[in-house]
């Protein structure tokens, strides 16, 4: 561990979460305004745990923690204020916020961009809040404290990404610079039942989720649903089975391990939701759902995983959206998110929304490159977003 001082706070950099009390941070988490369990203690020691967010994959980790002196007298001379997951990162994989032409401009110039640090949930593009903190102030001097490591370590730049309105907030008032990008997320406008939900489309997306779902119900396909601890080893192996397999499809290596769903089986089963799908009782395909069920806005669900071993036609919209929606209405869940980028995802009433990261770079000169590119990026993210606002789903009026 390593310690610093500032003006009113502590800091303290450490590189092992050994060093952290995981129910210490899992309370501050809860303090926050958009909490996911992504930022959970259990998911995010799995990633570094599992070895899929390490230092062999590009993923070094440095635990950033502000504490308030308590005075001489009492029995805990230190308070937590403020906490966060910073990663040293070698690479631009995983983060689902581009910055491949950034570390090519750099290396054109003959300047290293890698390693950077990123303030994020590996592989994880979920919005929520990224910096813990007890209140404004504390935010403010942690964004200031993790530019101040930048600046110390000699690193190119800071990337926040996927924060909540606080963060946003704390990085654009440390000179941070901001960056939109899409997702879309399902709404559930208090819906009886699907039926009803469909109701509220227009005729023609209406008609064609009806005719998508007819498609796999006469292949003969049914699901079931497991939830928590209803899911077993065997429920899990058929998961890693269906996801590894698409990864392997598309020629990639997945970037999750079984031996991180292992651990999120142990030690974290209740933040997550099985949809396997099965013909003439074996099961073929399925879909892993994140779950957040703390949120002060209500209960929310994060689509995340999927895999087939077998093809049916539209088995994935199936998967993926319509049985998730339908047990989302059925819960009483108030949100669906789809995930990272798909415009396809607006046939099925999932509507588009803006994303925030921040961004922070150490050369001037790029600096102020990139401020200029952001600036006209932004433009066309507003134009992206009017137009689908558009071409909604929903019906008029």
């Amino acid at each position: 561990m390593q310690e610093y001082k500032s003006d009113d706070y502590v800091i303290q950099v450490h590189d092992s979460w050994d060093e952290i009390d995981e129910a210490v941070w899992n309370a501050l988490l809860a303090r926050q305004n958009t909490p996911t369990p992504f930022m959970q203690y259990a998911y995010l020691r799995a990633m570094q745990d599992s070895q899929a967010a390490s230092p062999d994959t590009g993923w070094g980790l440095q635990i950033v923690t502000l504490w308030l002196p308590n005075g001489a007298d009492t029995a805990q001379p230190l308070q937590l204020c403020a906490a966060t997951a910073l990663y040293l990162k070698g690479h631009s994989y995983g983060e689902y916020v581009f910055d491949w032409a950034w570390a090519d401009a750099y290396q054109r110039h003959g300047l290293r961009y890698y390693p950077k640090t990123i303030v994020a949930v590996p592989f994880t593009p979920v919005p929520g809040s990224r910096l813990l903190a007890v209140d404004a102030a504390a935010r403010k001097a942690l964004v200031q404290a993790l530019i101040a490591f930048v600046q110390t370590q000699e690193l190119s730049s800071l990337h926040l990404l996927f924060g909540d309105e606080a963060d946003v907030l704390a990085c654009t008032q440390a000179g941070m610079m901001l960056r939109h990008t899409v997702q879309f997320h399902w709404q559930n406008a208090n819906y009886r039942d699907f039926e009803d939900f469909l109701s509220h489309l227009s005729q023609e997306k209406r008609k064609k989720i009806r005719q998508e779902r007819r498609k796999v119900d006469q292949a003969g396909v049914q699901f079931r649903v497991l939830r928590g601890a209803d899911m077993k080893t065997g429920d899990w192996d058929f998961f890693y089975q269906c996801y590894e397999r698409t990864y392997l499809e598309h020629g990639n290596k997945p970037y999750l391990s079984r031996d991180f769903f292992s651990q999120m089986q142990h030690n974290d089963p209740e933040n997550w939701v099985l949809f396997v799908a099965e013909m003439q009782g074996r099961p073929m395909a399925c879909s892993l759902l994140g779950l957040n069920t703390a949120s002060t806005e209500g209960a929310v669900a994060y689509g995340r995983y999927w895999g087939a071993l077998e093809r049916v036609d539209c088995l994935h919209f199936e998967a993926c959206y319509y049985q998730p929606i339908a047990w989302c209405i059925a819960n009483g869940f108030v949100r669906f998110e789809g995930g990272a980028q798909g415009e396809h995802k607006m046939a099925r009433a999932l509507l588009p929304v803006p994303t925030s990261s921040a961004h922070w770079l150490s050369h001037p000169g790029f600096a102020d490159a990139v401020a200029r590119f952001l600036a006209q990026e932004s433009q066309g993210v507003q134009a992206y977003l009017d137009d689908l606002n558009q071409r909604s789903p929903l019906k008029q009026g």
